[in-house]
């Protein structure tokens, strides 16, 4: 156990570090869009849920490569660990540039389709800002490929560096680009025109362009594991490629239908007035950054676990994985109920609408009660994914989301008109009804038998490149 909790600090600490930086510069930003208006922090409530889906779909790909990448590197291969990399990430872009295409061409009826009902400024603004953001969906995938793979070799520090600049530049980048800046002296002027939301989109996207142009330096010039060579001398290898869409397809589609059914409760949202879409979207920034915790701690398990069944160390994983998902409660318990008495002031910091207040104060004094349920429902899927048990955590994920949450959410808050409140409370009893499958999962071993990389295939393809 002792080690375990050193490889864990190992590789968390610095994923912790990480989502603490970036979840802080996040809310930042949705506080500073707040104060743009409810319409602007609406719009873009509204655009993230389907940026969100995209973002997932390509991190679900991503993991593929990080489970493959880790396995290797449990099994000292570090030839085959680089080469998983390079046919990870090139898969990726050709995939994210095709989504990006279409989606650019249909991003108007998108919009109207799904969120007509919004009032016309919000649906303008919605516009606006899923036109600059869906561009950076390459720079996205690289990022999030890139940062997998070095994580799944054992460095959690680069991706942590790299996360923080971007967030850094972001910040920098936004303010002037959403509220103007004008300064004049006798050596220079500066005059940046306000441009509201479209300077929050142009924002994040240079803040992705930055980091994806960072990555992909650090991965030319190498790590101790990880390099990118003859780029131009590529060609798709399926003996690696089954590994890793494997686990990242199974993945994939989970989160495509996972999110996808976050964007019907999102569209029952809408239909409830844009007090309702705003109390929603900052109830979320606040609700993510009470979870660091347990997100640092599920990255942590696809690269711990995914190193330990390279090794076929199974029972070593079985332990690391129980180890992070109680890590995971503990801290979830404890930022859980410090929140709920600041409800009211942590809702202020990012509206002075007293209504979207009101209405996020009460979403977090009921998110204090269920978030300890997010541990067994997220950080214990990602260690079965990291063993390649991926078609499992599909398979609930799909139930949880389709037949508790959406089917929940919308009875308790349209038809028993409990409003926010009674869709917030369906993806609690999704999250009770996944946790109890993953456990029974977990402790039926079942999980410890899959073997997505085999010794002697890898004898093999080492061979033959």
């Amino acid at each position: 156990m002792k080690l375990i909790r050193k490889d864990v600090a190992y590789l968390a600490i610095p994923i912790l570090t990480e989502q603490v930086f970036v979840m802080s510069l996040g809310m930042v930003n949705t506080i500073m869009a707040g104060h743009i208006g409810k319409e602007a922090v609406s719009a873009i409530g509204m655009v993230d849920s389907i940026n969100n889906i995209f973002i997932a779909f390509f991190s679900a790909l991503a993991v593929g490569g990080t489970v493959v990448v880790a396995q290797y590197i449990g099994q000292q291969n570090n030839k085959l660990a680089n080469e998983s990399m390079k046919q990870a990430l090139y898969s990726g872009l050709i995939i994210s540039f095709i989504v990006t295409i279409s989606i650019w061409i249909f991003r108007k009826p998108i919009i109207s389709t799904l969120f007509g009902k919004a009032e016309g400024k919000v649906i303008n603004n919605a516009y606006i800002y899923l036109g600059i953001t869906l561009l950076t969906y390459p720079m996205v995938t690289l990022n999030l490929i890139a940062n997998g793979v070095l994580r799944g070799s054992g460095d959690t520090k680069t991706p942590m560096k790299i996360t923080m600049f971007m967030n850094i530049i972001n910040v920098i980048l936004s303010y002037p680009l959403i509220y103007g800046l004008y300064i004049k002296n006798d050596h220079f002027n500066i005059n940046i025109p306000s441009m509201g939301i479209k300077g929050a989109a142009l924002g994040i996207a240079i803040a992705r362009v930055t980091g994806a142009i960072i990555l992909l330096i650090v991965l030319f010039r190498g790590t101790r594991i990880i390099k990118l060579t003859k780029v131009f001398k590529f060609k798709f290898n399926k003996e690696l490629l089954k590994p890793i869409f494997g686990v990242g397809v199974p993945a994939s589609v989970e989160s495509l239908l996972f999110n996808g059914g976050k964007l019907i409760t999102q569209i029952f949202i809408v239909s409830m007035g844009t007090v309702s879409i705003a109390s929603n979207a900052i109830g979320n920034s606040i609700a993510n950054m009470l979870n660091i915790p347990g997100n640092s701690l599920s990255i942590a398990a696809i690269a711990i676990v995914g190193q330990y069944m390279g090794r076929g160390d199974s029972n070593e994983a079985e332990k690391c994985l129980s180890y992070l998902t109680k890590a995971s409660t503990v801290c979830l318990v404890i930022l859980g109920a410090l929140s709920a008495p600041f409800s009211r002031i942590l809702a202020s910091l990012y509206t002075s609408n007293k209504d979207i207040i009101l209405l996020t104060s009460n979403l977090l004094k009921v998110n204090a009660l269920f978030i300890p349920l997010w541990s067994v429902s997220f950080v214990l899927p990602a260690g079965l994914k990291a063993a390649g048990d991926a078609k499992y955590t599909m398979v609930t994920s799909i139930i949880g989301m389709w037949v508790f949450r959406i089917t929940m959410g919308y009875v308790l808050g349209i038809p028993l008109k409990m409003g926010l409140i009674g869709v917030w409370l369906g993806m609690y009893i999704d999250w009770f009804v996944r946790g109890i499958l993953y456990y029974l999962r977990f402790r039926n071993g079942k999980w410890k038998g899959f073997v997505l990389i085999k010794s002697d295939d890898s004898c093999k393809l080492e061979r033959g490149i």
